[in-house]
């Protein structure tokens, strides 16, 4: 069966010392269901894995046993080709995501070339009351609608709580402030965010090459203070 096959692989893959690394960085995932296999090594086996015939039986057999079954699914759907597939496993898949790092490499390439019905599902990801799938419709709206296909209506949708999606968004908005400057930083004056995003988007801003010394030096006025 292709995910003991796969499992098999993982195994033969294993770096203990970097499995003992990464598990601290996943406080959600059980440390025992981390096998420790290097997203290089990952993702070549996810192309390997990916021409098999039978590789639909291990995309349906979820949820995965094993944190590094969940990287190679989510680099198997990041290379699918089709629109419409690739739509279809991600709603199958997000459910079964419960840590940021899964989240975050799940990256359909095809997801640009259908921008009008992308929006569609990202706006009922957003809607989700799973942390995970909220974290990911807002990733996908920073990759894909912060160019040429930016629309002031994209930011109006990014808010929301909970730690890690509201780290999702201070890296929206950072990564917003240096592409659309001009339409983003109303939402940093007027304090549109809570307090910790709103610090932490403008942190993250200021680390960025792409915000200029004027801009950083004004963003740092912009700072809440605690107790205010």
């Amino acid at each position: 069966m292709i995910t003991k096959d796969i499992e098999k692989e993982l195994y033969k893959l294993q770096d203990k010392e970097y499995r003992d690394f990464h598990k601290k960085l996943m406080p959600t995932v059980d440390e025992k269901t981390i096998i420790g296999v290097r997203t290089p090594a990952s993702r070549k086996l996810a192309k390997q894995m990916a021409k098999r015939e039978d590789i639909e039986i291990f995309l349906n057999d979820l949820p995965h046993k094993y944190f590094d079954m969940n990287q190679l699914h989510a680099f198997i759907v990041s290379g699918m080709k089709d629109y419409d597939r690739a739509v279809e496993e991600v709603e199958k898949f997000l459910p079964y995501v419960d840590n940021w790092a899964t989240c975050d490499q799940l990256s359909p390439k095809v997801f640009k070339t259908n921008l009008k019905d992308l929006y569609k599902h990202i706006r009922e990801w957003i809607a989700s009351d799973k942390t995970y799938t909220k974290r990911f419709g807002i990733g996908m709206l920073m990759e894909h609608y912060l160019d040429d296909a930016f629309e002031l209506k994209y930011p109006r949708l990014v808010a929301r709580d909970e730690y890690y999606v509201n780290m999702m968004i201070a890296w929206y908005f950072a990564t917003a402030l240096a592409k659309q400057w001009d339409d983003i930083i109303p939402f940093i004056e007027g304090k549109k965010l809570d307090s910790w995003t709103h610090n932490k988007a403008i942190q993250k801003s200021i680390e960025s090459y792409r915000i200029t010394k004027e801009q950083k030096d004004y963003l740092r006025t912009l700072k809440i203070q605690k107790g205010k």
